[in-house]
């Protein structure tokens, strides 16, 4: 049977400033020539929390189940998937082999939700290299903490 499902590839980072801090996470979505720019700041959240809003959002914006290549330097997010830790940490009630609550679990199920309606591949790349999209996407995320932070200090300044 052939796989008529549209091929995308998603581009995904997540940044913060301080950790916890204010943060920001960007995607990069590629289908046939088209390029689709996400971002979004969050004020209090963890670099973590960003790597897996990137994802979260990139495929969400996704109208129709796809096959996706999903690059993140993140390998918190990446082996997750690709080392089968969240199979285990379903199946364990979401606690992980520390015998600890899985961290982040809302966003994790939100992210296996939206991995079950696509075939995603995982793909690991080198942050801070020559990667483009990465690069742009580290960019974007920066830049969102940097435009937020700009806008909360001005409203700071009215009080």
């Amino acid at each position: 049977m052939i796989d008529k499902r549209k091929k995308v590839k998603i581009y995904t980072d997540g940044a913060c400033s301080g950790n916890p801090g204010r943060g920001g996470w960007a995607a990069i979505l590629l289908y046939e020539g088209h390029e689709k720019v996400l971002s979004g700041f969050e004020p209090d959240t963890t670099n973590n929390r960003m790597e897996l809003t990137a994802a979260i959002e990139g495929l969400r914006a996704l109208k129709y189940p796809c096959s996706v290549e999903l690059y993140s330097d993140s390998s918190y997010l990446v082996d997750s998937f690709n080392n089968g830790w969240i199979t285990g940490w379903k199946l364990n009630g979401w606690i992980n082999s520390s015998k600890d609550e899985v961290k982040n679990r809302d966003l994790w199920e939100k992210l296996d939700e939206l991995a079950g309606i696509h075939d995603v591949t995982w793909i690991k790349v080198k942050g801070h290299s020559d990667n483009e999209y990465n690069n742009r996407c580290d960019k974007l995320a920066v830049n969102e903490i940097k435009k937020n932070s700009a806008d909360l200090t001005e409203g700071e300044d009215d009080k």
